[in-house]
């Protein structure tokens, strides 16, 4: 009888994962949630927001793998079995947020908000001051692997970058700050901030008017703007709209929001300096995360240990 792999998605359309698992994993019987499985044939699921308490039934799991480089989904459900969990680390991942933190950045230091209001306007203007690269600071808070390439790219185009995090990271070439005492230092010296954190219970919240006020002052662009392509529960959108009000902020680019999909009558979606987009910075494509997903479970199967192992006590 084969093993069963479970495709364990509370949201989205589970046919395509099944459909590659199928290819990817031909010794498994792949099974989606609401089949007629037998709970102790599942030996592997892969999950994105599962309804909590889904997984509890499957007795001989041994490992749990998140769609995505976001875990903070498995941590809703506060009966996840206690077995090793990984998360995706995908070239393809890595890629596509980098490109979108870059075309971002590049947006706010070429004022293309500006001249699309001016076009609307037909409005030629001879204002045309521009900061080069090198003389804006950008900020990344989160240096994993999505953190360490988007530094990387934003580096060779010429801007001033450092990074922030937690615990104390040392990457060559690159200035880091990390920890409560050093956060202050590291918002005082950036004037496009980019986050990239996870979401944990140290995290939630933490863009809010205090650490937004902690930007940069002195800086050659008219006031700091965000850029936050990690999760939605670290921001608070109500400060966010405060500090753009007040001029704290010079723009807001937001893929992530605390209600997904963005409610209809948020004040985000109008607001002339926010740029929204709907949660794809960097979008999963199937085959290959998929494959990356199928490789780990062979490792298990030989006994190897998982590779990006989450610290289920840490929330990442």
């Amino acid at each position: 009888m084969k093993k069963t792999f479970l495709v364990a998605m509370g949201s989205g359309d589970p046919a395509p994962w099944v459909k590659s698992f199928d290819t990817l994993l031909p010794e498994f019987s792949i099974a989606k949630l609401g089949d007629k499985i037998e709970p102790g044939d599942v030996s592997h699921a892969m999950t994105w927001y599962h309804p909590p308490g889904s997984l509890s039934a499957f007795t001989s799991l041994k490992a749990i793998f998140s769609m995505g480089a976001g875990v903070d989904h498995l941590f809703r459900d506060s009966n996840l079995p206690n077995v090793p969990t990984a998360r995706v680390v995908d070239p393809d991942l890595t890629k596509r947020m980098t490109e979108y933190v870059v075309l971002h950045a590049l947006s706010i230091l070429r004022q293309t908000r500006r001249y699309r209001v001016q076009q609307t306007q037909n409005l030629w203007s001879d204002d045309n001051h521009q900061p080069a690269a090198g003389d804006v600071r950008i900020g990344i808070m989160g240096m994993g692997v999505l953190g360490q390439d988007a530094a990387e790219k934003l580096s060779l185009i010429g801007f001033d970058v450092a990074g922030w995090s937690r615990s104390s990271k040392t990457i060559p070439g690159l200035k880091t700050f990390s920890g409560s005492t050093e956060l202050p230092a590291f918002l005082a010296r950036t004037d496009i901030l980019i986050v990239l954190l996870p979401l944990t219970p140290d995290t939630r919240g933490i863009i809010d008017s205090r650490l937004l006020k902690g930007l940069a002052r002195d800086g050659r662009v008219p006031a700091p703007s965000l850029i936050n392509a990690g999760r939605g529960g670290l921001q608070k959108e109500s400060d966010i709209l405060a500090c753009l009000d007040d001029g704290t902020l010079h723009e807001a680019v937001l893929d992530v929001f605390e209600t997904e999909p963005l409610p209809t009558s948020s004040l985000l979606w109008a607001h002339p300096r926010v740029t929204i987009t709907p949660h794809n910075a960097s979008v999963s494509d199937p085959m290959a995360i998929s494959r990356m997903i199928a490789d780990q479970v062979r490792r298990v199967e030989k006994g190897e240990p998982l590779l990006y192992q989450v610290d289920q006590k840490r929330g990442y």
